[in-house]
């Protein structure tokens, strides 16, 4: 019989490499994003990154591999930074012309949020009738504050189209 053999966690190769090339792909992080804090972040998701990654795969543990993932990590926050600029600018464009400045009709407004559908009834319901912040909102629908506020600015653009259609108004 046999002995059963253990494999050592290629995690290892990692560790063995981390004090040389963390200053590396620190360096690199901070020279492309040119903030302390952020480049800190991005470093310490790289190596969990790796860690994860040496795990389920066969990766080159090395200083140039840890920069590629490095890279990737970069690329992810430069997209997960202009997802939240464009949240921003749809939630700013949309107050310009919010119907919920305007006088509503209250029966009206029970008729539309009844013809709407259940997801954005609720948003609305739950933002706008009951007062509710926009993280509050996403946590009851499991949601993320990322896509309840697109969800909230779907949601009023529904609302805006049907009440004007009721109300006997075109734009």
């Amino acid at each position: 019989m046999s002995e059963p053999r253990v494999r050592p966690d290629p995690a290892f190769a990692l560790l063995e490499l981390y004090e040389t090339a963390l200053p590396e792909v620190y360096g690199y992080l901070l020279s492309r994003c040119g903030s302390r804090s952020v480049a800190e972040d991005l470093t310490s998701e790289t190596f969990l990154g790796a860690v994860s990654a040496c795990r389920n795969e066969k990766a080159p543990v090395s200083t140039p591999w840890l920069i590629g993932v490095a890279r990737h990590k970069l690329v992810d926050h430069w997209r997960r930074r202009e997802r939240e600029e464009r949240g921003l600018r749809l939630v700013h464009e949309a107050k310009s012309v919010d119907p919920w400045d305007e006088e509503v009709d209250a029966l009206l407004a029970r008729e539309v949020l009844a013809e709407l559908g259940a997801h954005h009834r609720a948003a609305l319901t739950l933002r706008y009738l009951d007062g509710l912040r926009v993280a509050e909102v996403a946590q009851l629908l499991g949601r993320t504050v990322h896509a309840t506020e697109a969800l909230l600015v779907r949601a009023k653009a529904a609302f805006r189209t049907v009440y004007q259609q009721k109300e006997g108004r075109r734009d």
